[in-house]
């Protein structure tokens, strides 16, 4: 076990906030479990966390349920138990026009980030209610798109204010287990993902205009500190951005 006798799952741990988190994760003492669908990402991220006993990487698609039931039995199997889920994996569709969106696009986003944290969601739930000591803590990825959307993106944003209809619930329906959840919105962490954005991302009026970023390892931080929060303590939603970026008031 590690330093800290924890164990969490971190999906998306292949690049970007899930790679930041899951090594700001080993750097505090967790076992860390690595989940993501490129075996060779995850290869690399373990490499930099440089403590291969408290590493578990494992190729998994989240929105395919037997990938999800092995990705927890052999967390189970490899470290005892699951004291933390970060639940980060997901897509996006940028750039397509609404009427212009199909219907393998469209499904192919919601699988990654609402199945997908569903699937995780309950597996972690279903362990933590019934390992010793009780209980754990699931810590969903909303992003900024949970609250307001950008242009072109109905499929992330749906899904992404879906994920705060699915924390809730989950915080809800967890209470008698001693589950907590909590959801981090993220805005303009600079990523492989949100790169784009520094170059020019597309406004509400239409313009192309270039935003403000934040250091991503701002975020991992973040996400190491809900974590390490006594159960009886949560933070519901915690909102981390970049300070100029154009998201409060009108841009």
């Amino acid at each position: 076990m590690g330093s800290n006798n924890k164990v969490a799952v971190v999906t998306g741990a292949g690049s970007g906030i899930g790679r930041a988190s899951a090594l700001a994760l080993l750097e505090a003492g967790y076992c860390v479990a690595l989940a993501g669908r490129r075996k060779e990402a995850l290869d690399e991220t373990a490499a930099l966390g440089k403590c291969a006993d408290r590493i578990l990487a494992m190729p998994t698609d989240v929105g395919k349920p037997d990938d999800v039931k092995a990705l927890f039995q052999a967390t189970v199997k490899r470290f005892g138990r699951v004291d933390v889920l970060f639940n980060n994996a997901g897509a996006n569709a940028p750039g397509i026009l609404f009427e212009d969106l199909s219907y393998e696009k469209w499904q192919s986003v919601v699988d990654a980030n609402l199945t997908g944290s569903f699937l995780c969601a309950q597996a972690a739930f279903r362990i933590m209610k019934d390992q010793s000591p009780r209980g754990g803590r699931i810590i969903n990825n909303g992003s900024i798109s949970a609250h307001a959307p950008r242009p072109d993106s109905a499929p992330y944003t749906a899904t992404k204010h879906a994920i705060t209809g699915l924390t809730k619930t989950i915080s809800l329906d967890g209470r008698k287990y001693d589950i907590a959840c909590s959801q981090i919105d993220v805005g303009n962490a600079m990523t492989e993902l949100a790169a784009r954005m520094s170059r020019g991302v597309k406004q509400a009026n239409g313009e192309i205009a270039v935003e403000a970023m934040m250091d991503v390892n701002r975020v991992a931080e973040a996400v190491v500190y809900m974590a390490a929060l006594p159960l009886d303590t949560n933070i519901q939603f915690m909102t981390i951005m970049a300070t100029k970026m154009p998201f409060v008031g009108r841009g």
